[in-house]
């Protein structure tokens, strides 16, 4: 769609980049960026509401001292069925020790194996300090961790640091419509150049026009695509979408990762329990039969494979079966550990009336992560100039056909400052903004059918859910593209003519990023890691990506 022009009044325009995205990635770009310029940090929701929050597990990083490298990146290539480009591996597990110093710096509370007290009630740990778990796919412990709530405790000493830097403004409630782009500028006509973005003001309903001399993309994945999800409410590929419609290439958008483990309750959804409860000793039990399955998909690993493998397994299980879950047991280890360890957990699901301690956990799979997005380089710049992205919105070479258990905030902390440190090695080089027209909604009116938004996003996911799942078929993939082209004259029709509220641009960028899968998904013809179909079950020798051009 055109974007529409006006000469309406712009928003405050005193900052050089601008982030879309307030969880890890983008305030790691956003900390060091402020070290030069002024920074806008826009958020669709609260500041804390991304999938930074969610994260239970923790952060990989190479840090016992009978650990290498070389096996985390080893790991990382298995994982990904051979798709990951080894420089990005490389380049990322290289820089994750320094990740973690810097949050450490930054006061996250990571656990340690021994804290004594000192004379002036200060903490002190002693020997090789932080304490390490396991999670599946992972040939040793090299997960750091805040009990089972890291990615809380990351995005509060992160948002802490922001909050208390001069030079960065923290905007909430922006729900961001597109990119701004030269294309109507005649120095820039057709080059894609972006100036940043046209969001919403949920609080007015005004189209701002947020304008800088770079931008930072780093609005997180697409999980709410599918019926059942781990991901929060408002991860519905915004970022993907926006760059995809200006011009940017996207890569691997058919690898969505499934979660093995969410909770298995009809009044609790999206309630994930986290990959280290299986590190830490967790069975896979079928409920009917009594036994622990896991032996008869991957008997060397067990519980410990990666995550695609033990969802099509939870899967196959189910379907076997007839059964609604499959019960996920770490009962028979010390009550005390199990508290010390899944403290919230373990609080989450007493409110249930499940004691973990002394029974079985219902679990089934769910979408968990995108490993496919923009694609970007090294240096986290795409296809766009004036355009960085960072985080699960991308497609960078780390995950693969397959995302290393905690992988993914490693990913956000190493190319967030990736962003940041590119734009400011150039910032010299870039032009300043020109002059930008303006959003124009003097011809749109009120939406009439809000049902029709609300009917479309819940028909997306259903058919997301069960044409282009854990295992999916050819047939399958022409019957989600076939209803994805019928929504998509019906969503435009609704877009052009009704005023832009956050539900239709998420419901639009949710329609985008189910395109994308399915056009990537019909595009290999084999299976590998997290594209299991039917009709390819065979792994080609020769491992490619899928890139899709606009």
């Amino acid at each position: 769609m055109a974007e529409k022009i006006t000469t309406a009044s712009p928003a405050p325009r005193d900052h050089d980049v601008i982030i879309v995205g307030s969880g890890a990635a983008g305030l790691s770009a956003a900390l060091v960026l402020a070290e030069r310029l002024k920074v806008l940090v826009l958020a669709k929701g609260t500041l804390q509401s991304g999938s930074t929050a969610w994260a239970q597990g923790g952060i990989a990083a190479v840090l016992d001292e009978g650990d290498t490298f070389e096996d985390h990146i080893r790991d990382t290539m298995i994982a990904g069925a051979g798709l990951n480009r080894q420089e990005t591996v490389e380049f990322v597990i290289e820089r994750a020790p320094a990740s973690i110093q810097r949050l450490i710096d930054l006061g996250v509370p990571f656990n340690r194996e021994h804290e004594d007290e000192d004379s002036d009630g200060q903490k002190e740990t002693a020997g090789r300090d932080l304490h390490l778990t396991r999670e599946g796919g992972h040939s040793h412990r090299r997960i750091v961790h805040v009990n089972d709530a890291t990615g809380w405790a990351v995005q509060a000493a992160l948002l802490k640091a922001a909050e208390e830097n001069p030079n960065i403004t923290l905007l909430p409630g922006r729900a961001c419509i597109d990119l701004v782009t030269g294309r109507h500028e005649e120095k820039y006509s057709g080059s894609g150049r972006v100036w940043g973005v046209y969001a919403v003001n949920q609080e007015t309903g005004a189209v701002e026009t947020h304008i800088a001399r770079a931008t930072v993309m780093a609005a997180g994945g697409a999980g709410r695509v599918y019926q059942f999800s781990t991901a929060p409410r408002g991860a519905t590929g915004d970022g993907i979408a926006m760059a995809w419609r200006a011009g940017a290439r996207t890569s691997n958008m058919e690898m969505m990762q499934f979660h093995p483990t969410c909770l298995y309750n009809l009044e609790v959804k999206n309630f994930l329990i986290t990959e280290a409860v299986r590190g830490e000793g967790g069975r896979l039990i079928n409920p009917r039969t009594g036994a622990r399955f896991m032996e008869s998909y991957d008997p060397e690993r067990l519980e410990l494979a990666p995550r695609d493998i033990v969802a099509r397994a939870i899967d196959s299980e189910i379907k076997r079966f007839g059964l609604d879950y499959v019960h996920l047991d770490i009962s028979h280890m010390p009550a005390e550990f199990v508290r010390e360890h899944f403290p919230t957990i373990h609080e989450k699901l007493l409110g249930l009336g499940i004691d973990m301690t002394t029974g079985p956990i219902p679990v089934v799979p769910a979408q968990h992560y995108t490993c496919g997005g923009i694609l970007i380089g090294l240096d986290a710049r795409t296809d766009l100039p004036g355009l960085w992205a960072a985080g699960e919105c991308t497609e960078s070479g780390l995950h693969g056909a397959n995302r290393l258990a905690s992988n993914s905030l490693l990913e956000c902390f190493v190319f967030g400052d990736a962003a940041a440190r590119d734009i400011l090695a150039c910032w010299d080089d870039l032009d300043a903004p020109p002059p930008i027209r303006e959003w124009d909604a003097s011809r749109v009116t009120e939406a009439d059918e809000e049902v029709v938004i609300k009917q479309n996003w819940t028909e997306i996911r259903r058919f997301m859910w069960n044409y282009v799942g854990i295992v999916r078929t050819t047939k399958r993939l022409e019957r989600a593209a076939h209803r994805i082209a019928l929504l998509g004259q019906e969503i435009e029709d609704y877009y052009g003519s009704f005023r832009v509220s956050t539900d239709l641009i998420e419901l639009r960028n949710l329609h985008q990023c189910a395109q994308l899968i399915v056009m990537s998904a019909l595009k290999r013809h084999e299976s590998r890691g997290l594209h299991f179909t039917l009709d390819y079950p065979e792994t080609l020798e020769i491992a490619r990506d899928t890139v899709l051009v606009p």
